[in-house]
């Protein structure tokens, strides 16, 4: 009786070591760039491979690349602001859709290159508009930007390529801005809110709240996606750390460096509670620490410089506008360091 209740225990230790083995390997499997996914999906219907190249698009925004975490982002979205989801969808569709119609880069489209600017596109005038949610004309602007971001993004292409600089989110830049100067606060159709650079209208207190700075840091990573809400940010993070750890970790830190970076310069308390200081250092932070060069405890401090220049150069700008991560990534990638993995943007 004895050595048959030693071989169950034996066989029981087995089993739950092969369930955790197993656990394990699903895990795994929905970590990274997922390329099996690429391969499961080379022989479907062509409305299942655009879902795949639109998630891809929607995590390229936050510098990832997998599906799985383009469908928790947009889960996010729709959750923080089920408009500002449906405007997202439209606008990653509406430029990959371009994509394909006007034969871009097979490789290129399948990793979702062509969709993230579309989609920031879309956010950003649903966020501008004045008009409020629900306010159908906005498809239109919504759908035309998203596409001719395609046209801007491969003309772009060919002319930065020489000096070995990214594209980025150049295109998002360029027709958010066109937008904005053609339309306006009165515009009939499509008027949007005045557009001012954080601190220039209000005095600052002198009393800081430790809780919300702090919630401010989390909130940077979603305000990437333009979402404001708490919650629906930690869903964000948890995208970026579902793809790399090291990213999500340097998503964190740029945040946390963009605020006490826009703490030093006296930005509104507003900013600092919402996030909007901490965005695009988390951006910066994570295209430097843990994407263009190889990580090391140079390239580390380089991020947090990183971070820390591009909440000043945002500082003259509109919040929620990104030069400052184009202009400073063009910056960065002319240094001495030498790229680790292949351009992503």
């Amino acid at each position: 009786m004895w050595i048959d209740t030693k071989a169950d225990v034996e066989e029981n230790s087995r089993t739950r070591a092969s369930r955790s083995q197993r656990v394990m390997s699903g895990l795994l499997l929905c970590t990274g760039d997922m390329k099996h996914v690429d391969k499961y999906m080379h022989d479907k219907q062509f409305v299942l491979q655009l879902a795949v190249w639109g998630l891809r698009g929607v995590a390229r925004v936050i510098l990832a690349n997998n599906p799985l975490s383009g469908a928790l982002i947009l889960a996010a979205l729709f959750w923080d602001s089920p408009w500002q989801g449906l405007l997202g969808t439209l606008g990653v569709l509406a430029s990959t859709l371009t994509a394909v119609i006007i034969g871009q880069d097979s490789a290129e489209v399948e990793g979702g290159l062509h969709g993230f600017n579309g989609m920031l596109v879309s956010l950003l005038m649903g966020v501008f508009s004045s008009a409020g949610p629900w306010y159908w004309w906005l498809l239109l602007p919504v759908c035309f930007g998203s596409a001719m971001c395609v046209f801007l993004f491969s003309g772009l292409s060919s002319v930065l390529d020489r000096w070995d600089l990214p594209v980025s989110v150049f295109p998002f830049n360029t027709i958010i801005v066109l937008y904005l100067l053609c339309t306006g606060p009165d515009n009939p159709y499509f008027p949007h809110h005045p557009a001012a650079p954080p601190g220039m209208t209000d005095h600052n207190g002198t009393e800081l709240i430790a809780v919300e700075v702090t919630r401010g840091i989390l909130l940077g990573v979603g305000q990437i996606f333009a979402c404001g809400a708490l919650w629906p940010s930690l869903l964000i993070l948890g995208a970026v750390l579902l793809y790399s750890p090291l990213l999500a970790a340097h998503a964190l830190l740029g945040s946390a460096v963009g605020t006490m970076a826009g703490l030093s310069m006296a930005v509104r308390h507003e900013s600092l509670y919402s996030g909007l200081s901490g965005f695009n250092g988390s951006l910066g932070c994570m295209a430097v620490g843990g994407l263009f060069f190889t990580f090391s405890w140079r390239t580390h401090l380089f991020a947090i410089a990183s971070a820390c220049l591009r909440n000043k150069v945002n500082r003259s700008q509109h919040p929620y506008l990104v030069t400052g991560h184009t202009s400073a990534t063009w910056r960065e990638m002319k240094s001495d360091y030498q790229p680790a993995v292949g351009q992503l943007l």
